[in-house]
């Protein structure tokens, strides 16, 4: 599988249903009155995390996503169906940035976490909604809102409790082997780690940690040499830093100048990308120790801390042969339980904020549709009829008592025939 580890895509929410303009037609039933109904609500994106998932690679080739809008409302005072929310799967560790405006808008750092990237439109409104007192027979109704749309970059950091940094055949590979049971890629050339790998160190039955091993960083990275600084964001989420040092170097470099040209490309990144790996802690520590006489690595190491100016933890280890390794995991143990992590989102569901447009206008029917809707209700009728009350579509209060008196006109000729 192909390791992505940033991509930007395209989100958009669905629409509100429009509301509509009805009124009641029923046999036996006059002037039954407005029964249009609201539009439906459309759907919102969501971004869930998901712990089974370690790349991005989902996103490389679909790059727009759309919830389905809100059905329109209908007669009857029927409310349309809700548009379907839609939720995209990301790996735990991802962050989600709008592009426009470089807002962080979330970070899933557990499984199951889920962060609302595009809410849904408002429903309209149906003419029903709009029937008062004054206004019995309105004819009007309103859109429903469009959903939000935004471009977000997603960028994958892993979660790691501990991050390796190293020139290319340091032997950062060969001690995560060494130390837990992930494989990585080994060979005698540089440059064999191409992706960041992570291996879980179980120290005792209760105790571990996570190490992420990402490709070498040489002098010169931050212009691109090598395979460039695109991986240290992996670092971001780390904890502590194990800086591997070559007591050897393949191509008998200075150690002590490749730890200098490392830790400057590490601060530029820091510089440009607002990080602050370079206030992290670094553990110096100085591999291959097998391949030299015990006096020859006291002397080599002491001149190069001494070059260096270092006052940090140092340790000594040769990967291949597995010696010194089991005292750094246990020193890391003891310092990660002494500094535990500081979790920085709490809740499950990062609450956004969210501006939605304007209600949709209204739409008003034109008079000549108004015989298409309910013939009991234009103004035509109402002109007809001697006993017309106002502008305002009200029905006079004579029409009351003639229909009182009508209802008791009638019951007095049922009573009649019955009695005969």
């Amino acid at each position: 599988m192909k390791f992505v580890d940033e991509v930007s895509i395209k989100v958009k929410a669905g629409d509100g249903g429009n509301g509509i303009v009805s009124f009641r037609r029923e046999k036996y039933v006059a002037r039954g009155g407005p029964d249009g109904g609201d539009g439906g609500n459309g759907g919102s994106v969501y971004i869930v995390a998901d712990a089974e998932l370690n790349t991005l690679v989902d996103y490389r080739f679909v790059r727009f996503y759309e919830a389905t809008r809100g059905e329109n409302g209908q007669g009857r005072n029927k409310t349309g169906s809700k548009g379907e929310d839609l939720y995209l799967k990301a790996p735990v560790g991802t962050q989600i940035t709008d592009r426009e405006t470089g807002e962080i808008v979330g970070d899933l750092v557990r499984d199951g976490q889920k962060v609302l990237v595009a809410k849904g439109g408002f429903h309209g409104l149906g003419n029903t909604r709009f029937k008062s007192s004054v206004n019995r027979a309105p004819r009007k109704a309103t859109h429903g809102t469009p959903g939000e749309f935004r471009e977000l970059r997603l960028e994958l950091k892993v979660l790691a409790d501990v991050g390796l940094l190293g020139l290319p055949n340091a032997g950062k590979s060969t001690f995560i082997r060494a130390v837990s049971s992930a494989k990585p890629k080994v060979a005698d050339y540089p440059f064999t780690t191409l992706v960041p790998n992570l291996g879980v160190v179980r120290v005792d039955a209760e105790s571990s940690f996570v190490v992420a091993d990402i490709p070498g960083v040489i002098e010169g990275a931050a212009e691109g040499a090598g395979l460039g600084i695109r991986f240290l964001r992996h670092l971001a989420r780390t904890r502590i830093l194990l800086h591997i040092v070559d007591l050897l170097p393949f191509d008998e470099s200075d150690p002590v100048e490749n730890f200098n040209g490392i830790m400057n490309e590490l601060y530029k990144y820091s510089e440009s990308k607002d990080i602050s790996l370079k206030d992290k802690p670094v553990w110096l520590v100085f591999n291959k120790t097998d391949l030299l006489q015990e006096e020859e690595v006291e002397a080599k190491i002491a001149d190069m801390l001494e070059r260096l100016d270092w006052d940090g933890p140092v340790y000594r280890m040769s990967a291949i042969q597995k010696e010194g390794t089991r005292k750094i995991c246990n020193d890391i143990m003891d310092y990660l339980i002494e500094h535990p992590k500081i979790r920085e989102y709490e809740a499950e569901t990062q609450a956004q904020e969210f501006n939605w447009p304007k209600p949709g206008a209204i739409d008003e029917v034109p008079e000549e549709a108004w015989d298409d809707l309910d013939d009991d209700w234009d103004d035509e009728d109402w002109e007809d009829d001697e006993d017309v009350g106002d502008d305002s579509g009200e029905a006079p209060e004579q029409d009351e008592l003639e229909l009182e008196d009508s209802d008791e006109e009638t019951d007095g000729d049922d009573k009649s025939k019955n009695e005969s």
